[in-house]
């Protein structure tokens, strides 16, 4: 599998440990998963400018997202209003789509909703996060 430049949009408050997971594959010889990972670490600031600033830097220097839909993809972020989003995932979503990226998603349980950004737009899509779904949702997305 060649290396794909990508950007992982998740919910760090309930869902970090699948993000590490990806990179755990990655140091893997083992496994056959491999990625640049262009997301940022723990932006450390509470100015929601300064953290739009990084996201979409990131973003702009990746060539996919991999969205990662857990339970609270659509619950509202209590900076909503300053975002301009439902919260951080819509807001990358909404990047990753002016940037031109290939939208990839991973529905981490069936029964949870996709992100309403999501709407319209074209994206891959799997259910279940395996390191299989992973490698084939990136692959369709391209």
């Amino acid at each position: 599998m060649a290396e794909k430049k990508v950007f992982v949009s998740f919910d760090y408050d309930n869902d970090r440990n699948y993000k590490y997971l990806l990179e755990a594959w990655d140091a893997n010889p083992k496994f056959k998963f491999v990625f640049k990972d262009t997301t940022p670490g723990e932006i450390n600031t509470y100015s929601i400018a300064r953290i739009k600033a990084g996201l979409t830097a990131k973003i702009n220097d990746s060539d996919y997202t991999l969205v990662l839909v857990g339970q609270h993809a659509n619950s509202l972020h209590r900076h909503h209003e300053l975002i301009g989003f439902r919260n951080w995932i819509h807001f990358e979503i909404h990047q990753s789509v002016l940037a031109g990226n290939r939208i990839a998603v991973v529905r981490l349980e069936s029964s949870y909703e996709y992100p309403t950004e999501l709407s319209g737009k074209r994206y891959a899509y799997i259910d279940g996060f395996t390191e299989d779904n992973v490698i084939a949702v990136l692959d369709k997305a391209a």
